[in-house]
């Protein structure tokens, strides 16, 4: 297929993957960003070379920043948002109020394109964190699984808040849309302050006789790698039946134990250090799996990287951009 597309937070990690992956398939890509967290690394200035990718720097917190673009675009893509632990903890009025701003802001772009074929807001898998922790509730997790909201005191809460409300912000906007909800993505170009990339440094950074610490190593994930996370999200955008709907996005099995992964990790760095088990990070879920069955019966498609490969994928990038190359990730 081809056509326009408007990616925010496009320098971002899963912003860059989505708007290479479309670029090569034809598409003319416009990335917004603010660079606050995104950079502009040798990686982006490729992307940024070709002739249908073009970054637009824009702070989108600021009321006229989308005033002097076009009303052509087939395709909104909107993954601008506040996160981030730090941000969760220290922040989480403006996790709130930031992102339903940027969200409205969004809406009204949208509202004034010519043919928009589909607004794609990515929510969270931390949308079902507080069924998970009161109620019975089923791992791997449809879609249709009830909401709960975590305790309001809880500063993580504002996040898992923010996507909610996004959620029901683009269902009755009037606008075609889809919801995603990704769960544990990984990858190159992701930062360091996720478990993976932040795992493969410390068991990089080893002394021999150290142990590697690992927190809440008995909680099992389901881990996916950011290509088959994009081509989800892009089979998503094409395809006329996912319009209005809600969609997981990620693998459904197999579940890995933390612990499980930093071994995985260990022997990909070519360490046999031992493990030491650390206290459980507090709000982390035990579980997190989502049900694949919806997404993949619309799309056609399920993930096919393993974690062994797409962990040795992600350290290829890191030692030879980061570690040993001394480059800057997106934050």
């Amino acid at each position: 297929m081809s056509g326009k597309v408007l990616i925010t937070g496009g320098a971002g990690f899963m912003g860059f993957h989505l708007a290479r992956h479309l670029v090569e398939g034809g598409y003319r890509v416009d990335l917004v960003d603010s660079l606050a967290r995104g950079v502009r690394d040798p990686e982006l200035e490729e992307l940024l070379s070709r002739p249908r990718a073009t970054l637009i720097v824009r702070d989108l917190l600021n009321p006229d920043a989308l005033d002097d673009l076009a009303d052509d675009y087939d395709f909104v893509i909107h993954l601008a948002a506040l996160l981030g632990v730090a941000n969760v903890r220290q922040r989480p009025y403006d996790v709130l109020t930031f992102n339903d701003i940027l969200l409205q802001r969004m809406i009204d772009f949208c509202r004034r394109q010519k043919a928009l074929r589909r607004l794609l807001f990515p929510s969270t898998s931390e949308v079902y964190g507080g069924t998970l922790r009161y109620f019975d509730m089923p791992v791997p997790t449809p879609e249709s699984t009830p909401l709960a909201v975590n305790d309001l005191a809880e500063p993580r809460t504002s996040y898992m808040l923010s996507k909610i409300l996004g959620e029901a912000l683009c269902r009755y906007s009037g606008l075609p849309f889809t919801i995603f909800r990704p769960h544990n993505v990984y990858g190159p170009r992701m930062g360091l302050s996720h478990v993976v990339p932040e795992l493969l440094k410390k068991a990089r950074d080893l002394g021999d006789d150290e142990a590697l610490e690992v927190y809440s190593p008995s909680h099992k994930r389901t881990f996916c790698y950011v290509s088959d996370a994009v081509e989800m999200i892009v089979r998503m955008m094409e395809t006329p039946s996912c319009e209005g709907e809600t969609l997981n996005v990620g693998n459904e099995e197999p579940e890995v134990a933390i612990g499980e992964l930093a071994r995985i990790i260990l022997k990909t760095v070519g360490r046999d250090n031992d493990i030491l088990p650390m206290p459980d990070t507090p709000g982390s879920p035990q579980r997190r799996a989502p049900d694949m069955t919806r997404t993949t019966g619309l799309i056609g498609f399920r993930a096919q990287v393993d974690p062994a490969d797409g962990v040795a994928r992600t350290y290829r990038w890191y030692r030879e951009k980061i570690f040993e190359g001394g480059g800057v990730s997106a934050r």
